[in-house]
Formats: C-alpha cells, structure tokens, sequence
C-alpha cells in the first residue's frame, strides 16, 4: 500500500513507519518543514488551513496520529488550547482534503484516545461504552467527530482509542523509570485506579490490523485485553527491575505538581477498558499481560 502518516516522527509514528517500510508499504510523510523532491513527504501547516492536496491522491490508506503531546507541560489555558486544536483543527483540515480527492483513499485510521471515556472507576469499558465527562473526554469526542468528511466519502475510518504506551523511546514509562530504577517508586494517589496500557509492538501492529481489516470501523480500544490497577502496574515493575516500590506520591502532590486537572485526568483517573473490537476481528496479541511486556520492553 501507499500509506500517508502523520505525526511520523513521534512514539508510534515512529515505530509505524520502520514496520510499514520493512513490510514493503510506500510511506509517505505529512510534515510541516520543506517538504523532500522526491514525494516522499507532502506539507501541511494545520495553523492556518494550508494543506497541499496535490500530493494527496493516489493514496491507499491514511494513518493520522498528529497532535500535541498532553504530557509535556502544564496544563495552562495555552497549552489546553493547542492539545485541543492541534487535533480537532488538524483532523478537520485533513479529511477535508481526503474527501475533496479525485482518487481518495479507501481507509483511514485515525488517532484517538481512552480518556474519550473519563474517570470510571472499575466499570468495564468497551466501544459501545458512552464518552465520559473532563476536559480529554471532549477532546476525544470532538477529535472522532472531525472525521465525519471522510465518512461522507464513504472512506473507512478506525477511530483508535489508545491507552498507555509501554516503550522506552517515551512516553509514561520513560519517564517512571528513573525513580524505579532508584527503588524510590511506589502508587500514585491511592492505586485503586485502572491503567489500560498497550505495549509499543502492539500498538504498530494493531494499525496494521486496522489497515488490513475491511470490517474492522468506527472505535476500537487500542489497548491489551488486561488493564491492571496502578497498583499493581508499581508491583510488576517493580518485581521486573527488582526494585522496591515503598514510595507512593500522594494524591495532594500530584495536583501540586501538575494541577488539579492534569492530575485527576492524566495520573488519577481510572479507565478500565477492553479491546472488544480487536478480540472480534481475530487480533493476536504479542503482549496480553504486563509482566511479559514489561519484560520485553526492558529486556529482563
């Protein structure tokens, strides 16, 4: 196939496009710098609607995972604005021009997020499973609905509501280890929230499952079919790096480290969700449990 990505340079993205091109796909990136001679990149700048349509057609598929990191940073009224827009605008633009194609493409996956669903508690989460309430659960809803141009084209759309990332390369993990590593880890807040993660390996490959699957539509939970309390996620990790984990950061320090919102949404709340969807269009997990992705990811 050839297959437009963007965000191509970040966590997945990157892991995306070295499996598409060891499979013998033709990868084309959507950047916002100059774009190569050789069209094997096309330019967009989602800021102010410009988009170059031209290198567009003659795509097979579309895998859009552009968006601000909702990690990096507080949350002030600025950077909520761009997590926000750099989505929502972002994926409008670019459907807009998908749908306006002579030669469109017949799938696009496109990027979404289990904080569609809130804070949860232990409900059992699943694609029929309604939005929840928060500031990430809009941004999800809007970030789904900004697809509807593509739809209209009749143009297969997977919106992938994914989890927590285990990788080095980034992500939540990265950034747990060094206090691990140092046996100072512990729970965050009480540990009672769930954690649905999805190692890196999997995520990539469920893109592909997404690519490849012609009844494969709509939502589908990118996460492992085991999502795990944080407490027990600090247990695990604990036991594969032979650290202790005695350490916990309270619920108080949390919001005083990042602010209320941050906090409660990114660290606190709790989203137990299963890959319904997945599991009824015959994906094979490589990592269904976290000790063995945790294992592989770190190499122990």
């Amino acid at each position: 196939m050839k297959v437009l990505i963007s965000g191509s340079t970040g966590l997945i993205g990157s892991a995306l496009v070295s499996f598409l091109t060891h499979a013998g796909h033709d990868i084309v990136r959507l950047v916002r710098s100059a774009p190569k001679p050789d069209g094997s990149e096309v330019h967009w700048d989602p800021e102010p609607g410009h988009i170059d349509t031209a290198g567009l057609e003659g795509l097979d598929a579309v895998v859009h995972l552009a968006g601000e990191n909702i990690g990096s940073g507080r949350w002030t009224r600025d950077k909520k604005g761009r997590i926000f827009g750099s989505r929502i605008k972002g994926t409008r633009i670019l459907c807009e021009a998908l749908a306006n194609l002579t030669n469109p493409p017949k799938v696009m996956v496109s990027a979404s997020a289990i904080g569609y669903y809130g804070d949860r508690g232990e409900e059992v989460l699943n694609e029929e499973s309604t939005a929840g309430l928060g500031f990430l659960a809009d941004v999800c809803t809007e970030w789904e609905l900004a697809t509807e141009p593509v739809l209209q084209k009749d143009i297969r759309v997977v919106n992938l509501r994914t989890g927590v990332v285990l990788s080095l390369a980034g992500g939540p993990l990265e950034k747990m280890l060094p206090p691990f590593k140092m046996g100072v880890g512990g729970i965050l807040g009480n540990g009672r929230q769930y954690m649905s993660w999805i190692a890196l390996d999997d995520a990539v490959g469920i893109i592909h499952h997404a690519l490849t699957t012609d009844s494969l539509q709509g939502p589908v939970n990118n996460v492992a079919p085991h999502p795990v309390t944080n407490r027990e996620f600090t247990k695990t990790l604990g036991r594969v790096l032979r650290r202790p984990t005695l350490f916990p950061l309270p619920s108080f320090g949390l919001r005083i480290m990042f602010g209320r919102e941050m906090a409660n949404e990114l660290f606190l709340s709790s989203t137990r969700v299963e890959p319904s969807r997945l599991q009824e269009t015959g994906y094979a997990f490589q990592h269904p449990e976290l000790e063995g992705a945790l294992r592989h990811v770190l190499g122990k």
